[in-house]
């Protein structure tokens, strides 16, 4: 074993992946796990010999005692926690679904409290809200009443109270974020993930559908792991869970933000099929932790991805079977 500043759960995901790109450029020390280990999607974002410097374990994050050990042998200070089921697996298989993303956390947050961990940053969603109609107020602030309508929803809801008794009984500090709609180099899997597929097929010079359309809130994958590592090391007292904002668009403005920079493009979306989540976002809860937080333009987010997306076809290392799946 050796010594790191960083554990990262969900190493293996698109954001994991950004996680991972960051620590290293700021040169800290990170033990990176997963229940798969072959990182595909760190391989978009990092050389080989970059991919060899990580410590990498194999994890099981409903295992507990793997879980503590793991933290107590590499004297982790801060821990970012990204590993779960998504939607559709949950709903697929629910006691595997809680023990993944429910006991999963318990897990982390309890090897936080034993061990001396100084900050846990962790994923929760904006699943554990209702329809936008439910939010008359906007924009919508950190503690808006909840109302998840998927297991996922749930799930995430209980890793949010999870945290804030562990904070009152133990004093473990955490902050839960709620991602939206994320995009960026690796962003792959889910339906919120048609906009990724949709500059991605705008650097192949491919048709894209996107499946949905309305109103969503656009943050990049870049930006979105910056803020976990952040907060993670923030040393901030407490539990809270923040909204993240960044670009609130329309799905037909995203297209048409498409047209202006890419006039070629093949990208079509469906109309009339608006996510069930609201997107106007406050964020003023996550800038009191991160007093200097700035998020990357849409645009600028587009054109960066378009470049490197080309870069990763030129030299065939990213799988376009994706844009079908």
């Amino acid at each position: 074993m050796t010594n790191s500043k960083y554990l990262l759960t969900g190493s293996m995901g698109c954001i994991g992946a950004w996680v991972l790109r960051h620590l290293l450029d700021r040169g800290e020390t990170v033990t990176a796990t997963d229940v798969n280990l072959d990182p595909i999607r760190p391989r978009l974002l990092l050389t080989d010999s970059e991919i060899d410097s990580i410590h990498w374990e194999k994890l099981d994050v409903t295992d507990s005692h793997a879980v503590d050990a793991l933290v107590k042998a590499n004297s982790v200070k801060h821990i970012i926690h990204l590993a779960g089921l998504q939607i559709p697996f949950c709903k697929a298989n629910p006691s595997l679904g809680a023990a993944v993303n429910v006991t999963g956390t318990v897990n982390l947050l309890e090897a936080a409290r034993h061990n001396g961990v100084h900050g846990l940053s962790y994923a929760s969603s904006v699943g554990v809200m209702g329809p936008d109609d439910f939010y008359p107020i906007k924009p919508i602030t950190d503690s808006a009443t909840l109302r998840p309508s998927t297991l996922y929803g749930v799930y995430k809801v209980a890793n949010e109270e999870s945290a804030r008794i562990y904070w009152q009984d133990w004093q473990v500090n955490s902050v839960g974020l709620r991602p939206y709609v994320v995009y960026g180099i690796g962003r792959d899997q889910g339906m919120t993930a048609d906009i990724a597929k949709a500059i991605l097929a705008i650097a192949a010079d491919k048709p894209f559908h996107i499946r949905f359309d309305g109103d969503v809130t656009m943050q990049h994958a870049s930006d979105v792991a910056n803020i976990f590592i952040d907060c993670a090391s923030s040393g901030y007292k407490g539990a809270p869970v923040c909204n993240l904002r960044g670009d609130v668009i329309s799905v037909s403005n995203i297209v048409s933000l498409f047209t202006e920079l890419f006039p070629d493009h093949k990208i079509t979306f469906e109309q009339g099929s608006p996510l069930p989540y609201p997107a106007d976002f406050d964020d003023s809860g996550l800038r009191k932790i991160l007093p200097s937080l700035s998020y990357m333009s849409l645009a600028d987010g587009i054109q960066q991805d378009v470049r490197q997306y080309k870069q990763l076809l030129e030299n065939d290392l990213i799988d376009l079977d994706q844009l079908n799946r």
